[in-house]
């Protein structure tokens, strides 16, 4: 199943609602999508949510990587939410699981 997109905006918050398989034949457009939304509406907060994913590759890190520098870039922060196991474990072996993790709810881990 590719990966799918459902940006929602609020106040200022984006949030990437992510489901299906993220790869590298998905990942340029998941950034584009991201980045285009980030870059108009400059939200203090960035959360890319997890909770639909089924699969990801090494470059679903490059995605969290990437939107991390980019939200710090604009002086704002970046918050993973509803991570699966299976990807919370993909996190936990880049290295990268001390980033904000936030349960469904927006609380934080």
């Amino acid at each position: 199943m590719p990966v799918k997109i459902e940006i929602a905006p609020e106040a200022d918050t984006v949030t990437a609602i992510l489901s299906g398989e993220i790869d590298h034949h998905g990942a340029g457009r998941l950034r584009e999508v991201i980045d285009d939304s980030v870059r108009r509406t400059c939200p203090r907060l960035l959360i890319l949510d997890f909770g639909g994913v089924e699969f990801m590759d090494s470059s679903g890190i490059g995605i969290v990587l990437g939107r991390y520098r980019l939200m710090q870039d604009m002086g704002g922060r970046l918050a993973l939410r509803s991570l699966p196991p299976h990807i919370r474990k993909v996190m936990q072996v880049a290295g990268i699981s001390s980033l904000d993790i936030q349960e469904k709810g927006g609380k934080t881990q």
